[in-house]
């Protein structure tokens, strides 16, 4: 299905600029975007994948991942196609560089298919959500009607006026936050980091959960001085956001050896100097997935793969020195 976009300007013959993510895409009639879910029809933008939904799954929401957002539930999880980054070492690139087939399903009746079952909401993931614009904030809005929550997991390149419209109806966002150095971003992700660094400020002061993601890449951005930065970075919004590096595998275009667990094990320990809560994901050790008390340091959600254990919460505070957790919905 296919709706009139929501940001955009029309120039002149009948080229049309969409305001959509900071690509700002110029497209001339007949065309498509970067992200390919945008055509100009004689110059009037239109948003072809309203409702087309490619991938459907219920999951625990520790796999988006959110460690500090109603640890234990589930979350249905729904993707579409496209994305405005190019990464060579995407993990999704069948749904994000590719078309594959889709079905429409309308705001109301996911907001339905969300309501059933266990799940606490929906996430939008597996591809790019933010450049479902339009229809995730139809459906965000079905979804809060129900008492339900609305999930991004994200690239966080979006311009700040559609992501305000957001803003209302988002309850939690898992940001990738792929490096700090702009050259990373333009080289592998052709597009740019402020953007996202402003972003993630933007969703921190707006109030929505955020827990930051960074796939740590062998030979890209796996220097300590880089991550020192991004630690820095997210430290210098609030301790109290967790952070998860991520161990990469070759995958798609890219087959740079695999991050060495060292390096993960090192980043993890130099963050933890400066946040509360730091996680590394696709390692299956309970050690770097559960949550320990920032203050007295015990473990207090023992974690293996998606199943938790909560050995030492509280009323959201840390049963030894009764220290604030910082989860929602403990």
């Amino acid at each position: 299905m296919k709706i009139e976009s929501a940001y955009y300007k029309k120039l002149d013959k009948k080229i049309v600029q969409c305001l959509i993510c900071p690509h700002n895409c110029k497209i001339k009639p007949g065309k498509k975007g970067i992200c390919k879910s945008r055509i100009n029809e004689d110059g009037v933008l239109y948003a072809i994948n309203y409702g087309e939904v490619a991938s459907v799954a219920t999951d625990p929401i520790e796999k988006k991942p959110l460690y500090h957002f109603y640890p234990g539930s589930y979350i249905f999880s729904v993707g579409n196609n496209g994305c405005n980054f190019q990464c060579p070492f995407c993990q999704n690139w069948q749904l994000s560089q590719l078309e594959l087939p889709t079905r429409y399903i309308s705001p109301e009746e996911l907001a339905y298919l969300a309501s059933r079952g266990n799940s606490i909401g929906i996430a939008y993931t597996y591809a790019e959500p933010m450049i479902w614009f339009e229809y995730i904030l139809d459906t965000a809005k079905e979804i809060h009607k129900r008492g339900l929550k609305n999930v991004l997991v994200t690239n966080g390149f979006i311009n700040k006026e559609p992501f305000k419209d957001l803003i209302p109806y988002i309850d939690a966002m898992n940001i990738d936050l792929k490096s700090m150095d702009e050259n990373f971003y333009k080289r592998l992700c052709k597009a740019k980091l402020e953007p996202v660094l402003e972003i993630i400020k933007m969703a921190y002061q707006s109030n929505i959960h955020i827990e930051i993601t960074n796939l740590i890449i062998t030979g890209e951005n796996d220097s300590l001085e880089l991550i020192d930065k991004l630690i820095d970075f997210v430290s210098s919004i609030s301790k109290t956001i967790p952070l998860h590096f991520s161990r990469y595998f070759p995958h798609y275009k890219m087959r740079n050896p695999e991050t060495p667990i060292e390096i993960l094990i090192k980043a993890r320990e130099r963050a933890l100097k400066k946040l509360y809560y730091v996680y590394i994901g696709n390692v299956p050790d309970e050690k770097y997935n559960s949550t320990f008390c920032y203050n007295c340091g015990k473990m207090v959600i023992k974690r293996w793969a998606y199943f938790i254990n909560l050995v030492g919460v509280e009323n959201s505070k840390c049963k030894y020195c009764s220290s604030p957790l910082h989860f929602i919905g403990l």
